[in-house]
């Protein structure tokens, strides 16, 4: 018995088992079923191969390396600085060119500053004052400018002042100008270098015009037609956000500039060009709103003739840009190939099984088609020493 199971079940290793198939002959689940297989093939030759390119192996793992460098000269004549011509050593912030640059365009200049004793700004909450022991010495001024020296300034017989303080005085008191000091900015340049590459492919390029004519980026400007010129106008930037430079200038602002490099490598490299996008990134909406608006101080150090140290307090506003690079690149590859016909093999898999759902369940001779899918079968009885199973009904080609 032992030796007959055995050789039982390495005969059945050997059989080949294949389905039996119920050919259901109705109109409405046969179109049903084709208009799922059609769906599912448009699916998977439009979607997920043609836009999707799914059949290629992708890297978004891009390296990149920007080089900023801005041009222009403008001339101001101001009661605090005189007669002064700008050039990008004064406006430009930092001057060695990254990815985030900043352009000055509007000033609140405070000039001869030097270390001593004087009242605190009226505008500082802190540093208001009634008396004397409102000002204890010592104690720095929160969100002010410096350290209060114990006195308490009234002007005249003012009954409330502001406190003395140990400062770089005086201490700043103008108001913002209402028109940009350096309004001429506008026709600025800034050359925007962008090397990549894709490590998985060791594809490389950049976004400059591969020439040997010299004067090319003397003489271009960055548009429609010339997508490898990275020379562009600061004022053409600013308006491609949908702002007005004039008016960013006076309180500032930031830009972001996106460069976005989509390469399909199963094309030649030349298709793989550079799209720029441009935005503004701060709160444009609320003029008023203290979060508005972008600036900074910083000073400039002399000394006079008696070797003591005095400065010029600027407090800056301008245009931030910040640069941003994003891509991916893409090439066949036969194993996403192969996944992805695989999964859309399967969906038809998915359509099959609902149309039996649809033709089992939902139709009127719903009972009459299950009876022919599933063939339901008496359990075994002995003949001879043999099983015997017998059938209740056959699976063939019904009609409805």
């Amino acid at each position: 018995m032992g030796q007959a199971g055995c050789k039982g079940l390495y005969q059945s290793l050997l059989d080949y088992k294949t389905e039996k198939y119920v050919i259901a002959k109705n109109k409405k689940v046969g179109l049903l079923y084709r208009l799922l297989q059609v769906s599912i093939l448009t699916y998977l030759v439009v979607w997920v191969f043609l836009v999707k390119k799914c059949y290629q192996d992708t890297d978004t793992s891009l390296q990149s390396s920007i080089i900023t460098k801005v041009k222009g000269v403008t001339f101001t004549n101001t009661s605090e600085l005189g007669e002064r011509l700008w050039d990008v050593v004064d406006y430009v912030v930092p001057p060695q060119g990254e990815n985030v640059f900043f352009v000055v365009t509007n000033l609140v200049v405070t000039p001869n500053q030097r270390q001593d004793t004087c009242a605190e700004s009226e505008r500082i909450p802190d540093a208001l004052c009634h008396e004397d022991s409102d000002c204890p010495p010592g104690k720095p001024v929160v969100a002010g400018n410096g350290v209060r020296s114990g006195r308490c300034l009234r002007a005249g017989s003012a009954q409330k002042g502001t406190c003395e303080i140990f400062a770089w005085c005086p201490v700043e008191t103008k108001s913002r100008p209402v028109k940009p000091l350096l309004g001429e900015a506008e026709d600025f340049t800034v050359y925007i270098k962008n090397f990549i590459r894709f490590p998985k492919f060791n594809f490389s390029k950049t976004n400059v015009l591969d020439t040997r004519d010299k004067t090319f980026l003397k003489s271009c400007k960055f548009g429609p037609k010339n997508p490898y010129c990275p020379i562009f106008r600061l004022g053409s930037v600013v308006s491609w956000t949908g702002s007005n430079f004039r008016e960013m200038a006076v309180q500032g602002g930031v830009i972001g500039i996106q460069i976005e490099w989509d390469c399909d490598l199963d094309r030649p490299p030349s298709e793989c060009n550079p799209r720029y996008y441009f935005n503004r990134l701060d709160n444009r909406f609320s003029e008023n709103s203290i979060s508005s608006g972008y600036n900074f101080r910083f000073a400039k150090y002399y000394r006079d003739a008696a070797g003591v140290e005095f400065r010029t307090l600027f407090k800056a506003y301008g245009i931030r840009f910040d640069v941003m690079v994003n891509g991916k690149a893409g090439k066949f590859s036969i194993i996403p190939t192969i996944i992805n016909v695989g999964s859309g093999v399967a969906l038809m898999g998915v359509g099959s099984f609902f149309c039996d759902l649809v033709l089992i369940y939902f139709i009127k001779k719903s009972n009459f088609y299950r009876d022919k899918k599933y063939e339901e079968v008496r359990s075994g009885h002995q003949e001879n020493g043999k099983v015997t199973v017998e059938p209740l009904q056959n699976l063939q080609a019904v009609e409805a």
